[in-house]
């Protein structure tokens, strides 16, 4: 699943590519995704402008003419090409491949000028694609649910140590509580914490202040680098530009298991165990 530094990939991407653009036509091959995609509510966008397009936790946002909103959710694996006058597809971002990307898997396909098309692909059908009037975009339950950011000022020590107050989790389910804080998934938080030496079961409410403050400190970290070196995928990955996505190649611990840790000094081995169904790497001498 794409996380925050990916889905910011993908909006700087469309944001160079087809900013201003007007969608001319709007052609529906399959719209049974999350929710259905119905084509009265597509007709709506065709003839706008695309005004701005901003992105919120994992959500992207279109900000198109006459008021109307389209908001995007990726899912599991939706993606999406553009496809100049030459005909190949283009990738936005870089957590897949095109060749493992089969047309029949492409679900909408938004025609803009100068031959243009923008492609959503979507294996799985997690993702979602709703269009709204702009002055019901807070009655949205997706967005009006999501607290700050981890980039944000907000995400700071009194928010994350307020938030701790009669709550007995693990730190690795709260990083990932999109309630708590918005964007962060599975690979960035095993990064997180390893870099912060805690380890995933930790209970928060045992964290030191030190601890606390590392974690909020590497979480900016992180997500920055990340973002700067393209995001991250365990496969290969060109932007609109061409320009690989690499924070894989710097990874401390995700999809690690059994290689030794990269940390200073260190000589154990990267192990696995299983939290709330997902997996979660760590080294034993490091996190505590």
């Amino acid at each position: 699943m794409p996380e925050l530094p990916e889905v910011e990939v993908v909006k700087k991407s469309l944001e160079k590519e087809i900013n201003n653009f007007t969608i001319k036509n709007v052609k529906i091959n399959d719209g049974n995704l999350r929710y259905k995609v119905k084509k009265q509510d597509i007709n709506k966008i065709i003839g706008l402008r695309i005004i701005k397009i901003k992105r919120r936790s994992k959500y992207l946002i279109f900000f198109l003419s006459k008021s109307f909103v389209m908001i995007v959710h990726l899912g599991m694996t939706g993606k999406f090409f553009i496809v100049k006058k030459k005909k190949f597809k283009q990738k936005t971002s870089f957590y897949y491949e095109i060749k493992n990307s089969s047309e029949k898997h492409d679900r909408i396909i938004f025609f803009l000028k100068k031959n243009i098309q923008l492609i959503y692909n979507d294996v799985r059908k997690f993702g979602f694609i709703k269009i709204i009037k702009l002055n019901k975009i807070k009655e949205i339950n997706h967005l009006k649910k999501l607290v700050p950011e981890h980039l944000g000022d907000f995400f700071n020590f009194n928010y994350f140590k307020n938030y701790l107050i009669g709550i007995n989790r693990k730190i690795k389910d709260l990083l990932m509580d999109q309630k708590f804080i918005a964007g962060l998934g599975n690979i960035y938080v095993n990064e997180i914490l390893l870099l912060s030496r805690v380890k995933q079961k930790r209970i928060i409410n045992k964290l030191k202040n030190q601890e606390i403050t590392k974690i909020i400190i590497n979480t900016k970290k992180i997500l920055k680098k990340a973002i700067i070196l393209g995001g991250s995928s365990i496969k290969d990955f060109s932007n609109s530009s061409g320009k690989k996505g690499n924070f894989q190649q710097h990874f401390n611990v995700y999809g690690k298991e059994g290689l030794r840790c990269n940390n200073s000094g260190c000589i154990e081995k990267i192990k696995k165990i299983v939290i709330s169904n997902r997996s979660s790497l760590f080294c034993s001498k490091c996190q505590k």
